[in-house]
């Protein structure tokens, strides 16, 4: 029995598409060890080994999938037959990590709608937000830089991802009895399209998620966990002017809550120095902290 990093290891493949591979297409159904970590046999490791080598061929991921789970492929395969490319190109989110750029440059409502009409209907939020969503907003974040794209058209289409992502978030529901966990930025972070996204995904994970957005002081902090107890914190931490802040409110926190435990989430969470590191997969990050504050 194998790891999820040692099966990534022997598989070449990453641990955030083993895992989307597991919950979108159903290729391989780990076992759990007691404290639910997956535990992959040898079987898995070749329907894995299968999938990776038709997905490279240039099958479609979806019809590899149905091949490898159909038992008919057991090794790599070669494509012969053109039916079985995929032929959705740029369609697929992952392909086209430019597109939040190309409807900024345009910008044209009509076509930035139904662009993320069709992303966000077609595809699971923790499935696309590490391999299209995030790097798609950081492209979009670095044209602005450059001067590409103008601060309203950057605007134009964060304010349209910000809607989904409200969508998102107010459709989940809780568990009964759920933990409850407070997420936001700490004050003068604006930049809150990823802790948003982590927070709608710890929703969907069944948490009671309270968000209380960008830019909050450290005292409104202590107050909101004094009033609020929750059984843990998340603070996102974007970019390097965060520091110093999110550093003063992880110790107000600890002040006014001591067993009260702080994560971390975004880019420069390891610069802070203090509190919970969560990792840099938005998807892996979500579904750990559930099970923690679950278990």
């Amino acid at each position: 029995m194998y790891s999820v990093k040692h099966a990534a290891a022997m598989t070449g493949i990453p641990v955030d598409t083993l895992r989307m591979w597991e919950r979108r297409y159903g290729v391989v159904t780990p076992l759990r060890t007691p404290a639910g970590y997956r535990l992959y046999d040898d079987a898995a490791i070749a329907r894995l080994s299968a999938m990776q080598a038709l997905v490279k061929a240039g099958w479609a991921p979806r019809r590899a999938a149905v091949q490898v789970t159909s038992g008919t492929t057991l090794g790599p395969t070669d494509v012969t037959d053109a039916s079985t490319l995929d032929t959705e190109g740029a369609a697929e989110p992952g392909d086209d990590l430019d597109l939040l750029v190309s409807l900024a440059v345009d910008f044209d409502a009509e076509r930035l709608t139904r662009a993320l009409d069709d992303i966000f209907t077609r595809r699971d939020l923790e499935e696309m937000a590490d391999s299209w969503l995030m790097p798609a907003l950081s492209r979009l974040g670095t044209a602005w830089q450059r001067g590409e794209v103008s601060v309203a058209a950057e605007h134009f289409v964060s304010a349209a991802v910000q809607r989904r992502l409200a969508s998102a978030f107010d459709s989940a529901h809780a568990a009964p009895g759920a933990p409850r966990v407070l997420v936001g930025l700490a004050k003068g972070s604006r930049h809150e399209l990823g802790v948003l996204t982590f927070a709608t995904m710890l929703a969907r994970a069944g948490l009671d998620v309270t968000y209380i957005g960008a830019d909050v002081p450290p005292d409104s902090w202590a107050i909101a966990v004094t009033v609020g107890q929750p059984a843990a914190v998340v603070l996102g931490v974007p970019s390097t002017d965060d520091l110093p802040v999110v550093r003063d409110t992880v110790a107000v926190i600890a002040a006014a809550e001591p067993d009260l435990p702080t994560f971390l989430v975004g880019r420069h969470q390891s610069e802070v120095g203090t509190g919970h590191l969560l990792g840099h997969s938005l998807a892996s990050a979500a579904e750990d902290l559930a099970r923690q504050l679950t278990a």
